[in-house]
Order: structure tokens, then sequence, then C-alpha cells
């Protein structure tokens, strides 16, 4: 597992991707491949709870391994945040731009909600290689 040196990058690719979480497993949200060749600074990584009548809880995580995104996130996890409870149409910030996290080859970012279809997430990164 290598990660691009940024001092000397070639290409920087700025990309926002969005979920809804339909399920109460970890879900990954982005996931950088095994061999990759690249590193994916993470800027923004926002929960909202689109559900008007009940709270939720949210839990975030970095896995060590890649997943596809979207499916579900497996290997081992480093929690960000965990079982924080999130109210009605609200939003957290659980990644921004003051204090990012990086990716590297065959890693991904998880979110887990408590109740399915009611959590949406935001995810804008920088891919670098």
């Amino acid at each position: 597992m290598a990660a691009p040196n940024v001092v000397s990058i070639g290409t920087l690719t700025l990309k926002t991707d969005t979920f809804s979480l339909s399920t109460t497993t970890a879900t990954s949200v982005l996931s950088n491949a095994a061999s990759s060749g690249k590193v994916f600074r993470v800027l923004l990584l926002r929960v909202v709870n689109i559900d008007g009548s009940n709270s939720v809880n949210v839990t975030a995580g970095l896995f060590n391994q890649a997943n596809t995104a979207g499916g579900t996130a497996s290997g081992t996890q480093t929690k960000l945040l965990d079982a924080k409870g999130l109210g009605t149409n609200t939003n957290l910030d659980i990644i921004n731009r003051d204090s990012p996290v990086y990716l590297e080859e065959d890693t991904s970012l998880g979110v887990t909600a408590s109740a399915a279809d009611d959590v949406s997430v935001i995810v804008t990164y920088e891919e670098i290689s």
C-alpha cells in the first residue's frame, strides 16, 4: 500500500458524493481501493436527519478494508463518532475542512444509523494521484 507523494501530484480531482442510509448496518460512503495509486483527502462528512418526527443515533468510522461505496462496510473500524444523537431535521459535520481525514489505499469511510431511511450523508473530498 503506497500513497502518492502529495508534493508532486499529477492529478487533483474534487468530488462530492451523497447517500441515503437505507439500512441500520455500516454503509461505506467512500472507499479507496487497494493499489489505486491514490489518496483521498476528506474535507466534509455531513450527516443529516431527514426524519421530521424522530431523532436518530449516528456512528461513523474508518475501516481498514476497501468496500464498495454504498455497500456494507467491513473490516476493523476506528470510530470517529459513536452513537451520537441527531435531532429531527438537523445535521452534523463529522469531518470538516479544518480537520480533514486522509484515506490511503485499501481503506474506507462508513456510517451507521439507528433507523433505516432517516439519514442522508454528504461526502466532499479530493482525489489525489
